[in-house]
């Protein structure tokens, strides 16, 4: 297991991670969304990759449109030039000029002082070709050693990983009472940290960074700062931050 530090210039632990940027304030996944989380100061950003069908990396939640846009259908069935006429609105009114952002889209505005998590949804990352277009895309953009990538999936982080050593992977999971010593970053269910008071140790002995998957944090901050998590996960980056750093 390749170990990692993930540590970011000028920001102290724990991180405070937008989760699809501030989705309490604006619409999830949009831009606007990340430039309010980019305000409220968090240290990382998390956003989710589908690919369209011609192949480009959106950042979007669901395998489908019809939750969070004003379309129906399939993120693959539709090329960027169809996908952009939707709006991301989420259904409020007052965000109807929103699209779909292009992981190009959010590597040009993303401020340099803050991390980049992204979490595949697609199966297309089991396959090396597509791993490598994204790998290439970090490189070219000069997003790459900020960025690292997590899932539910542990096989499509560690296809990326095994191209890309340097971008740490990370397993979100809902079960399992330890981490997974492959990994470089663990996302338990915040629960079985408290089911398993040994879990942090392991974390620590295995070098590994903690994430505790719980977007609404903020009620459980006071144990995470006991337990000394890595990262806080957050909804509201704003409320988040203003807890953390009062």
């Amino acid at each position: 297991m390749q170990t990692t530090t993930l540590s970011i210039p000028g920001r102290k632990k724990p991180y405070v991670m937008a989760h699809r940027g501030n989705n309490v304030l604006f619409p999830e996944n949009t831009l606007a969304a990340f430039q309010q989380a980019f305000q409220d100061g968090a240290d990382i950003l998390e956003t989710d990759l589908q690919i369209s069908k011609d192949n480009h990396f959106i950042c979007i939640h669901d395998g489908s449109i019809d939750r969070t846009t004003d379309g129906k259908g399939l993120v693959s069935d539709y090329s960027v030039e169809e996908l952009k006429t939707f709006s991301a609105f989420y259904g409020r009114e007052e965000f109807r000029s929103e699209r779909i952002p292009l992981l190009s889209e959010l590597a040009a505005i993303l401020p340099t002082d803050v991390a980049l998590a992204l979490e595949l949804k697609s199966d297309r990352f089991l396959e090396e070709k597509t791993c490598q277009q994204l790998i290439d895309l970090l490189t070219t953009t000069g997003i790459r050693e900020r960025t690292f990538v997590i899932s539910f999936s542990k096989e499509r982080v560690l296809c990326v990983h095994r191209l890309a050593p340097d971008i740490p992977a990370g397993l979100i999971s809902m079960s399992g009472f330890t981490p997974d010593p492959e990994m470089q970053i663990v996302g338990p269910f915040w629960p079985l940290l408290l089911l398993n008071p040994f879990y942090i140790r392991q974390v620590r002995k295995n070098n590994q960074i903690v994430c505790p998957l719980d977007p609404t944090p903020d009620k459980r901050l006071w144990i995470y700062s006991k337990m000394k998590v890595d990262e806080v996960l957050t909804d509201n980056p704003q409320k988040t931050c203003r807890l953390i750093r009062p």
